[in-house]
């Protein structure tokens, strides 16, 4: 068995997609990868933190949106690159 590498952009969007889905489990199972692994990518980053301050509901909603966004801009991706990784393979995933 080979073992695999991930490149600094794939780690940094996996830790990223992890904090916005505030889950580990989930997101590693999703990449293919080891819950572990993602866990001490995590660690090695800093993580993100919200500010505190009083907002509207407005304000509210579109913050829920552009969190909702940048989630599926990460899963969009993560999937290209994913995509491209396969691509270069065996030559079985070039027909997408």
């Amino acid at each position: 068995m080979s073992k695999r590498i991930f490149d600094e952009n794939f780690k940094k969007m996996a830790v990223e997609l992890s904090y916005a889905k505030n889950s580990v489990k989930p997101v590693a199972e999703e990449l293919g990868t080891d819950p572990g692994r993602l866990s001490k990518w995590r660690q090695r980053q800093p993580t993100p933190k919200a500010p505190v301050i009083a907002i509207s509901d407005d304000q509210k909603e579109i913050i829920r949106l552009q969190k909702e966004l940048k989630e599926a801009q990460l899963e969009r991706d993560i999937l290209k690159k994913a995509v491209g990784i396969f691509s270069k393979g065996d030559g079985r995933y070039s027909g997408l």
